[in-house]
């Protein structure tokens, strides 16, 4: 039985939305007060979001910060903008399928994965989890096509007074550009003097790998709600 629980429908987001960590963390805070599981489609303008381990770097203070979101959580940088596209599940951890709770993030990772790369088949594709050494943010539940990323993952457990909330993130490169986005990441990681750098051949689009690349975009997001809910609803803001 998957952890994952069963969502009504998947809310598209039309609009890109300039506080994406502010947006999760308000529907974290709805669904703790009671509200369903919730599924959500998301983009941003270009930035990044950065762990706030970035704030202890010595570029730190200098650095352009135009863009740039810091969430509380671990991990690396995360690029954002147009052709990379967010899926955030949200879900009380009380009411999810039997085992969300007793397993955990070893459960819901893997069920995770292996819904999008489900969804992924219909467009064509073999997707494969699996750490991408050189990628941006990498971790054992990437997603990979041909041994390069174009899928990365998180999760938080988030206790609300008696209510523990679950949320799954996924960021999916669509149709950005991967050398743009590699770079993008290793200028900010060279500002803030940490001496990390990426390589843009461990990252791919998933438009690259399309048999048809046509209307990528639309076609991914179809498939990916159809996957996680029974309903696409659109949000203009």
């Amino acid at each position: 039985m998957s952890p994952l629980p069963t969502f009504g429908f998947v809310t598209l987001h039309r609009q890109p939305l300039a506080d994406g960590v502010g947006a999760e963390a308000a529907w974290l805070a709805r669904c703790a007060d009671g509200g369903p599981a919730a599924a959500h489609l998301w983009t941003a303008p270009a930035g990044l979001v950065v762990p706030r381990r970035c704030a202890a770097l010595p570029g730190w203070a200098a650095v352009d910060k135009t863009g740039v979101q810091v969430r509380a959580s671990g991990g690396g940088l995360v690029p954002q903008g147009p052709g990379v596209w967010n899926l955030t599940l949200v879900w009380p951890a009380a009411d999810a399928a039997v085992g969300a709770a007793a397993h955990g993030m070893h459960a819901v990772y893997p069920a995770l994965c292996g819904e999008m790369a489900a969804a992924f088949v219909r467009l064509g594709v073999q997707a494969r989890p699996g750490q991408v050494p050189g990628a941006f943010c990498d971790g054992r539940w990437n997603l990979a096509i041909g041994g390069r990323k174009f899928v990365g993952t998180a999760q938080a457990w988030k206790r609300f007074g008696p209510r523990t909330v679950v949320m799954a993130h996924a960021v999916i490169v669509i149709d950005a550009d991967p050398a743009a986005l590699t770079a993008r990441c290793n200028a900010f990681e060279q500002a803030l003097g940490s001496g990390v750098r990426y390589r843009a051949d461990a990252l791919t689009c998933l438009a690259h790998e399309l048999p048809d690349p046509r209307d990528a975009e639309a076609r991914t997001l179809t498939v990916l709600a159809e996957r996680f809910g029974t309903l696409l609803l659109n949000e203009e803001t």
